[in-house]
């Protein structure tokens, strides 16, 4: 995007330039004329200045009021110099222009290149982002918060534990109470399953149940938070593990487990608690262990593969017709 405005300005003051004569600047600004003198004011006049007489010469010269052949074209002069003076960056460069008219080139640029810049301010855009992306990302969490419930109510094994803890608390037996049809007691009891589903299933990792404390902007404006907290918790860490050679607590023992292993704290978390203990037994974060558990997993991936049909095929293949041929399949 930056690049295609980039290219646009340039084409734009090409083209300008290839109708104009050197130091000339009739097709930017008021073009030949002052747009002080436009306004009848002088360079030094004040922002409330230049509005008063802008708004006199608006109300004398409208063409509603003045019938001059040339009313619209004055009325427009009027107008485009106090677009010119009204803005103080525009008003600016064009006083840049007034004192440097030699520098042609660099006139043109600073003209266009505020004809071509966004009108809107960059930090509302940023702003009005981050909130359409901190929406989307908390909508998106419940989406997938909602798959994981549904999957459970439809899985036998959630959905029978659902059903006795339901039976059990007294949450069923209103349910068929009244005259109620068969799709209405059918809803009701999915209702009361659900519930009974959300206060009960430990739901971890990628489809935990979504908070607005995890969404962007949150993170955004806690970061100086999370910043701090992260170097005082590197200096405890340092502080206790490599000078005073403390033994890991059980939290940090797991923090090594997952961070050694490459995973994620979502991936660790939605582990079974059986695997998280083994992979704790283990003690993974002694580098000798971390290493023998690392060659078992590429033992067992090459014992999985070395069962798998359609790896031995594949391998078959390729020691038969080597990984460079391409044959025709015979029908």
């Amino acid at each position: 995007m930056n690049f295609l405005r980039g290219f646009s300005l340039f084409v734009l003051i090409g083209c300008c330039l290839i109708g104009e004569s050197w130091g000339q600047f009739d097709s930017i600004y008021c073009g030949r004329e002052d747009c002080y003198d436009v306004l009848e004011v002088t360079r030094d006049a004040t922002p409330a200045q230049i509005r008063k007489a802008y708004r006199g010469l608006a109300r004398k010269y409208h063409p509603d009021k003045y019938k001059g052949p040339d009313a619209e074209e004055k009325f427009q002069r009027i107008a485009t110099a106090y677009e010119v003076l009204r803005d103080e960056e525009s008003r600016t460069d064009y006083d840049y222009m007034l004192d440097h008219p030699e520098e042609m080139y660099g006139n043109y640029y600073r003209y266009y290149r505020r004809q071509v810049a966004p009108k809107v301010d960059l930090r509302v855009v940023i702003a009005v982002s981050l909130t359409i992306i901190s929406v989307l990302q908390y909508w998106h969490g419940w989406q997938r918060y909602n798959e994981a419930v549904k999957y459970a109510l439809v899985t036998p094994q959630y959905r029978n534990k659902a059903k006795q803890r339901a039976s059990d608390q007294g949450l069923l037996n209103g349910v068929r109470k009244g005259k109620k049809s068969k799709e209405e007691i059918k809803q009701d009891e999915e209702e009361v399953l659900r519930k009974v589903v959300e206060e009960s299933l430990d739901i971890r990792g990628g489809y935990s149940r979504p908070s607005p404390w995890n969404v962007l902007w949150v993170h955004i404006i806690l970061s100086p938070y999370y910043l701090v907290s992260y170097v005082v918790w590197l200096a405890s860490w340092h502080w206790r593990y490599t000078v005073k050679r403390q033994e890991f607590t059980d939290e940090d023992k797991e923090y090594l487990t997952w961070k050694l292993l490459k995973l994620s704290s979502t991936r660790w978390d939605a582990l079974q608690e059986e695997e998280r203990l083994d992979l704790l037994d283990r003690e993974v974060w002694i580098p000798e262990n971390l290493k023998a558990y690392v060659e078992e997993k590429a033992e067992e991936e090459k014992a999985k593969l070395a069962n798998n049909t359609r790896y031995k095929q594949y391998r078959r293949y390729l020691k038969q017709h080597g990984s460079g041929r391409m044959t025709f399949m015979e029908e």
